[in-house]
C-alpha cells in the first residue's frame, strides 16, 4: 500500500511540475499593453492573430529559438532582409544571437499592437545594457534603448511575412558607435 501512495504522490508531483512549467511558459509570453483591433475581428480572430505574435515577442524578449520556431512559418519571408542575413526562419535566430552578444539582457515590451485582417502591426520597445561586444567595440554597461515597428502577416497560426523598421540611429548612438548630438 505504501508503494502505491508513493507512486501516486510521485505522479501528482510530476503533474503539478508539468502544470507549473506550462503556466510559466504562458506567463512568459509578452502581451501588448494596448491592443487595437478592427471591428471585423472577433475574440477568436484576435487570439489567433496574437498567439504567433506573442511567441515572436517572447523570442526577442528571451533569445530562445523555440519561440521563433513556434511563431514563424517554415516558409517565412523577411520583406526587408538586412544584407548578410539568411532568408527564412533561421535569419531572425542568427540576428538575435548576434545582437545578444552585445546586449545579453535585451528585453522587449510592446506598447501597442494593431490587428486588421491577417496582419499584426507591433510597436516594440527594446531595452538592455551593452555589456558584450558589437563588432570591434567592447561594451561598457551603458543602457541601450530603441524602438521598432513590425508588421506580421499571419497564416495558419504562424507568421509568414515580416516587414520591420528599427530606429537604428538611436540604437547606434546608444551603443556608442555614433556620436550623440545631445551630449
Amino acid at each position: 500500500m505504501r508503494r502505491m501512495v508513493n507512486g501516486v504522490g510521485l505522479a501528482t508531483g510530476v503533474i503539478i511540475s508539468f502544470l507549473s512549467i506550462v503556466t510559466v511558459q504562458a506567463e512568459e509570453l509578452p502581451t501588448p499593453l494596448e491592443i487595437h483591433s478592427a471591428p471585423s475581428l472577433n475574440d477568436d480572430n484576435i487570439e489567433a492573430l496574437l498567439k504567433p505574435a506573442r511567441n515572436y515577442y517572447a523570442f526577442w524578449n528571451t533569445g530562445d529559438p523555440a519561440y521563433a520556431k513556434k511563431a514563424l512559418s517554415t516558409d517565412f519571408v523577411d520583406l526587408n532582409l538586412p544584407e548578410g542575413r539568411p532568408q527564412g526562419p533561421t535569419g531572425p535566430v542568427i540576428a538575435s544571437r548576434t545582437f545578444r552578444k552585445a546586449v545579453p539582457n535585451l528585453t522587449v515590451t510592446i506598447p501597442n499592437a494593431y490587428l486588421v485582417d491577417d496582419y499584426v502591426i507591433s510597436e516594440l520597445q527594446f531595452d538592455g545594457n551593452f555589456t558584450g561586444e558589437f563588432g570591434d567595440i567592447k561594451g561598457d554597461g551603458r543602457p541601450v534603448s530603441f524602438k521598432a515597428v513590425d508588421i506580421y502577416q499571419i497564416r495558419n497560426g504562424q507568421i509568414v511575412t515580416n516587414w520591420h523598421l528599427e530606429d537604428n540611429l538611436t540604437l547606434l548612438r546608444s551603443l556608442g558607435t555614433l556620436p550623440d548630438p545631445q551630449r
